[in-house]
């Protein structure tokens, strides 16, 4: 295809299969246990992410695809922590909590961006009540346009059949990552996504193209598939439709730091494009295109309608963008779209109240320490914290607002604690700046930007120049 077109995306996608939360230790180590020829990891941060089924409902989200998910967790921790990670980019989870069979786990301890050991936590759901989950599913048919079962194996889709028939009577696109060799479960299904180590698993050695398509063409005929996306690694993805002339695409990948989630990604894209009312060769191109984009990243991932307009219409006069006011995950998805482009994303933080020339003149001295700059401020309630009852004089939203206006600032963000800490430790600047006469060491934030490789500044303000000396001269008037 010469022309890609990026729709806009809307409508709504239901996920149903296995969901699973990824967690990550990450420390330093330096030394050997004495207890057996081991690293010991000295833990300093922690971060959970959602897995399998889950992930992909995540990236419907990052396109601002309306999303149901159906799946099953246990009654614990880590199943709470997978729905609040869900709940928080707005996916509407209908989850089935087993009593007793935990979460599906994944605990990666890294040290030095390298994994040393990986702990699952698992029992298979093949025993768990299906009728709970076909009820939930159900409910989801109602609204939604698209199906995707994406099957890693654990039990969440014993009933897979059951559940395409009941939506292609209903004439919703049912898409399948499928799993194993025995794809007539998948019978009747719109659309099967299996890699090329898949396809070949049930179809035997594929010689060259003519040899894939007459195979996809048997697999499509026996199990009653309108199509087939064999998705090929670095030799693109093949789109085979009975009828039509096959669609093989090349990859769009620059470089490959990590194929984890890419499958995800390519499903998701695809039900998004669907859903949003490409048809079947318009949606796998972008998909491609998504999936050049996320295997350019680190773990799993998602894609955004931006990094995909980017990467097919271009990025324009310049790739960071005025953003202005923004929530936290918002300036989250912005700064991993700077860094994927080899920006360096300047931070600093503080309360603001009535922007005076100090400021301003601290706050272009650090924009030019790199391509963007972020500035955290202060809520209401900590500046009262730091400053006292009258402060501060100008409410969170105005001080925002005025920061946003300045041409040296990109990007504005609120924080409520009494430090931007967690905050800096989310987004990792390349550079974290503060202004006054400070150590390294006193500076929130620092621990977490140096150990990310990442620098600390320290920048004067100008003399005689202070919002308390503002306010002071006013009520001596």
């Amino acid at each position: 295809m010469d022309f890609i077109k990026i729709p806009e995306f809307n409508g709504r996608v239901t996920v149903v299969g296995d969901v699973m939360l990824d967690r990550y230790w990450y420390g330093s180590s330096s030394r050997i246990s004495p207890e057996a020829p081991v690293p010991v990891v000295n833990v300093d941060r922690y971060e959970n992410r959602a897995g399998g089924a889950a992930n992909v409902a995540l990236n419907l989200s990052a396109f601002g695809i309306s999303c149901d998910i159906v799946g099953i967790i246990g009654k614990d921790e880590s199943g709470e922590s997978l729905k609040q990670l869900l709940a928080e980019k707005n996916i509407d989870v209908r989850f089935i909590e087993s009593e007793d069979l935990p979460t599906i786990t994944k605990l990666r301890i890294l040290s030095r961006h390298q994994q040393l050991l990986r702990v699952d936590f698992e029992k298979g759901y093949e025993k768990v009540d299906q009728g709970s989950i076909m009820a939930a599913l159900r409910k989801c048919m109602r609204d939604t346009r698209v199906v995707i079962c994406s099957d890693y194996g654990k039990g969440a889709l014993s009933s897979v059949q059951t559940m395409i028939q009941d939506c292609r009577r209903k004439n919703i696109i049912v898409l399948v990552d499928p799993k194993g060799t025995d794809f007539s479960r998948y019978r009747g299904a719109t659309l099967l996504t299996p890699n090329m180590s898949e396809f070949e698993a049930v179809v035997g050695k594929v010689t060259d193209n003519e040899d894939l398509e007459r195979k996809a063409l048997n697999l499509i005929k026996e199990h009653q598939l309108d199509a087939l996306l064999v998705t090929r690694s670095e030799d693109g993805m093949s789109l085979i439709v009975p009828g039509k002339a096959p669609l093989h695409i090349p990859t769009c990948a620059r470089e490959v730091y990590d194929v984890t989630g890419a499958g995800d990604t390519v499903i998701a894209t695809l039900a998004a494009c669907l859903a949003s009312g490409c048809d079947l060769p318009e949606a796998c191109a972008v998909a491609n295109r998504a999936a050049g984009i996320v295997v350019g990243k680190l773990g799993t991932s998602t894609v955004t309608p931006r990094e995909l307009h980017e990467d097919v219409y271009g990025a324009g006069e310049d790739a960071c963008k005025h953003c202005g006011v923004l929530t936290e995950d918002e300036l989250v998805e912005e700064v991993a779209f700077l860094k994927q482009k080899g920006k360096r994303v300047v931070m600093t933080n503080g309360c603001f109240d009535i922007l005076h020339k100090g400021h301003v003149d601290y706050l272009q001295k650090a924009r030019a320490l790199g391509d963007a700059l972020i500035v955290a401020v202060n809520s209401d309630e900590s500046v009262q914290a730091l400053k006292g009852p009258t402060r501060p004089i100008v409410p969170l939203e105005n001080r925002m607002d005025v920061l946003a206006a300045l041409s040296c600032v990109d990007m504005v963000v609120p924080f409520s604690e009494q430090t931007p800490q967690r905050l800096i430790g989310r987004v990792l600047p390349d550079i974290l700046v503060k202004g006054g006469d400070y150590k390294v060491e006193q500076i929130a934030g620092h621990k977490e930007v140096l150990a990310n490789g990442g620098s600390v500044k320290i920048l004067n303000f100008v003399d005689n120049c202070s919002t308390t000396g503002i306010v002071n001269k006013i009520k001596a008037q």
